[in-house]
């Protein structure tokens, strides 16, 4: 086994012996290689910001600039705003909602641990863990029938 403090059988190993002409040892090899791939993606990164930076400018110059009192006034699906700008909505709405993505969620679990248990030697013990998640699923849904949320009044 190799001594770690041995740059050279690193580089060797690696393969890089100059760069740019240039001859390097160990530490300098990979410290090269290794910022050097890390140069690429940050020279893609630039090249994507730079690319909506320009789109947006585009935009910006090439867009007509016409204010008038109609284009000012909120919008709100194609119907005049009358009356105050706070509205009360239920709670209740996002609450069946909320439990609607939740279980949505939880229903999207189900598939990979489908095919999970049907794999050789994963039987019992997937097994075991789907019914704990239930478990807390069937203890959320009985905690929210509990507490009302669920009857709609």
């Amino acid at each position: 086994m190799a001594d770690v403090t041995d740059v050279t059988g690193v580089a060797d190993a690696v393969g890089l012996t100059e760069v740019s002409g240039v001859p390097v040892d160990g530490p300098t090899a990979l410290a090269s290689e290794y910022f050097q791939s890390y140069s690429v993606i940050g020279l893609l990164a630039l090249i994507g910001v730079l690319f909506v930076a320009v789109a947006f400018g585009a935009g910006r110059l090439l867009r007509p600039v016409v204010p008038t009192p109609e284009k000012l006034l909120s919008y709100e699906c194609g119907v005049d705003p009358v009356g105050e700008g706070w509205a009360h909505t239920q709670v209740r709405y996002y609450v069946y909602a909320f439990l609607y993505v939740i279980f949505a969620v939880d229903s999207i679990f189900l598939f990979p641990w489908a095919t999970v248990f049907a794999a050789p030697g994963y039987g019992a013990t997937t097994l075991v863990e789907m019914f704990i998640f239930l478990g807390f699923l069937a203890v959320g849904l009985l905690y929210a029938w509990k507490k009302g949320v669920l009857a709609w009044a």
